[in-house]
């Protein structure tokens, strides 16, 4: 089982910075791939960007020049720095980890952290 907390959200002026971490306790993979995703109100769950163990990124188009993904493998932690915040940047964030279990996939996640970017 794997467990993710997750730190950092809060409100903030447009134009501002935050950054996002998570840390993974549990029985955890030395192949994994973890991320953050995030959900609007009224809106789908989306990948915001993932990042894996041996540190290959992947980011949504509309916060490539924006935010940047890394983790510390030691601590099982990633984190998420956002700069250059928007308005339509607020969502509740989500941590995600994935990691093979028997042929597949298993995936966990976080509780949420609320971002609110005001204009």
């Amino acid at each position: 089982q794997v467990h993710l907390v997750e730190s950092g959200g809060g409100l903030v002026q447009a134009g501002g910075s935050l950054r996002l971490s998570c840390a993974a306790s549990g029985s955890i993979d030395s192949i994994n791939i973890m991320g953050w995703y995030r959900q609007a109100p009224g809106k789908q769950r989306g990948l915001v960007a993932e990042i894996t163990s041996g540190g290959s990124t992947n980011s949504a188009d509309s916060v490539k020049d924006r935010f940047s993904i890394s983790r510390d493998n030691a601590k099982n932690t990633v984190y998420l720095q956002m700069n250059s915040l928007k308005p339509e940047d607020t969502a509740v964030y989500y941590c995600n980890l994935r990691q093979p279990y028997s042929s597949k996939w298993s995936s966990s996640w976080g509780q949420g952290t609320q971002v609110t970017v005001s204009s």
